[in-house]
């Protein structure tokens, strides 16, 4: 049995429309591992929600192997592979586009809640993309 229903990936830069469909899930009774309840206080970066540029651009200039970005790898693999199923809130980054490929080869059912930006032969892996968090919300009460 997983720990958690759903993985949901996205990104910092967007974190407001990930926080509002963590709440829908959680609000429909299910569980969700998500990367923007892991603030890493009292680490190299201290994630700020009011304010995220500053977070995300001292993380994005810190080296690869660096053993803080190495944390945060291993504690956002060991949810997703927690997890039941994935969904992607976009517009999403880099980061959630290959979470949403590892979520796939674990063969994992995928979705995506929002608007893609254009048409994308690899976003045939979601079984589902739900156009808003409307839409997300009924399909969640009818499960």
């Amino acid at each position: 049995m997983s720990k958690y229903d759903f993985f949901v990936a996205g990104r910092w830069r967007n974190h407001e429309a990930v926080r509002e469909v963590l709440e829908i899930i959680r609000a429909s009774g299910k569980t969700a591992y998500c990367f923007i309840d892991n603030l890493y206080e009292g680490e190299k970066l201290e994630f700020d929600t009011t304010d995220v540029e500053p977070t995300i651009s001292g993380l994005e200039k810190l080296p690869q192997d660096d053993e803080f970005i190495k944390k945060i790898f291993d504690k956002d693999m060991d949810g997703e592979r927690s997890a039941d199923n994935f969904l992607l809130v976009l517009p999403a980054g880099i980061s959630g586009h290959v979470e949403a490929g590892v979520a796939y080869g674990l063969g994992k059912p995928c979705y995506a809640v929002g608007k893609p930006a254009k048409t994308e032969t690899l976003y045939n892996i979601f079984d589902r993309i739900f156009a808003d968090n409307d839409e997300l919300k009924a399909w969640l009460q009818a499960a």
